[in-house]
């Protein structure tokens, strides 16, 4: 089977090759040579996943699955959001993302947050829905080099690591894309 990941971010593709079985081909935004920038304009991040999966199913006639990622803060009355890629501005950059959340967490005693994916897969005539979600808690500093996004400042609960001092295989057992694919591969696999 092949099937396209609605993404040209070459971290978020990483991982969930790592988590594809070898009978399914996987093959990204640029592979199939779509260079436009889909408009995520959605309210929600199952509206965002959606509008990519249905944007490549309509212009390409892929098979395709997109996916939209949330960090949500409880302090922060659940933000970033679905604004989480654009938390700091239109520019979509992850560090200045992370020193806007951290100063406007500084005087928080509340850190609690967690991470959601929504992956919309267009199949055939179908569109479903998978969902993963992992808790854990907004660090008061930058840590680790691995990931990308906000893995440094993210610590899932249970553990003393955050995503980014994490390896890759560590990450997609218990991360939310990691649980949001792994529901995705279960069914595709049935």
């Amino acid at each position: 089977m092949t099937l396209v990941f609605a993404t040209h971010n070459a971290n978020k593709l990483k991982e969930i090759q790592a988590l594809m079985p070898k009978d399914i081909q996987l093959k990204s935004l640029t592979d199939i040579g779509c260079t436009e920038e889909i408009i995520e304009d959605a309210d929600t991040i199952e509206g965002n996943a959606l509008i990519k999966a249905r944007y490549v199913k309509e212009t390409y006639g892929y098979n395709c699955f997109g996916d939209d990622t949330g960090l949500e803060v409880e302090a922060l009355n659940g933000e970033p959001g679905v604004y989480s890629a654009r938390y700091a501005g239109e520019h979509k950059n992850a560090s200045d993302n992370t020193i806007k959340l951290l100063n406007n967490l500084k005087d928080k005693e509340n850190r609690n947050a967690r991470f959601k994916t929504v992956i919309a897969l267009c199949l055939d005539e179908d569109e479903l829905v998978f969902e993963g979600i992992c808790m854990g808690l907004i660090t008061a500093e930058v840590s680790g080099a691995g990931g990308f996004g906000y893995d440094p400042v993210f610590m899932p609960e249970g553990y003393d690591l955050t995503f980014a001092e994490m390896p890759l295989s560590e990450k997609n057992k218990i991360s939310h894309r990691g649980l949001a694919t792994k529901k995705l591969l279960e069914y595709l696999q049935n």
